[in-house]
């Protein structure tokens, strides 16, 4: 029995491998790419109609600290170039905080967020969690350079 426990035990860390080999980097890249998108269209949508954009910095959203324009520049600037280093995987962890760091202002700015809007928030903030903690994964420019630097280190 011992013997049989053992045998199926294997061949589940033996699948489990598999999984964290091929399907792990698959869902990182995925789910790098479904937040860049979030964030990115955001900061389109943003470009698009600058003059609206100004609109709700100085009246609609309550950004602390800084004034409005800035914050408005900083913001859609973030949500245009930290999805590109997100999805290629360049600088991931800070990619991802940059964007959590957004995402939270987003939410704390605008007290008026829909309950459902608001839940968006909060399930992109725990995505972009899990990468700054784990990093962007196999499949990235910093794993890439990561090997090849560590390596050659000159």
């Amino acid at each position: 029995m011992k013997k049989l426990i053992c045998q199926l035990y294997g061949s589940y860390r033996c699948a489990e491998k598999l999984c964290i080999a091929h399907i792990a980097p698959l869902f990182n890249l995925g789910l790098r790419f479904y937040l860049a998108q979030v964030f990115f269209m955001s900061g389109l949508t943003k470009i698009r109609n600058w003059e609206g954009t100004l609109f709700l910095f100085n009246f609609e959203y309550q950004v602390p600290i800084i004034p409005p324009e800035i914050a408005a520049i900083m913001g859609t600037g973030g949500e245009l170039l930290l999805p590109i280093l997100l999805i290629s995987g360049t600088l991931g962890r800070f990619a991802a905080v940059g964007l959590f760091i957004l995402n939270a202002v987003a939410v704390i700015s605008y007290p008026t967020l829909l309950p459902i809007a608001v839940k968006d928030h909060y399930l992109w903030g725990i995505l972009l969690l899990v990468l700054a903690i784990y990093g962007a994964g196999k499949w990235s420019v910093d794993e890439y350079l990561n090997r090849r630097c560590s390596s050659n280190p000159e």
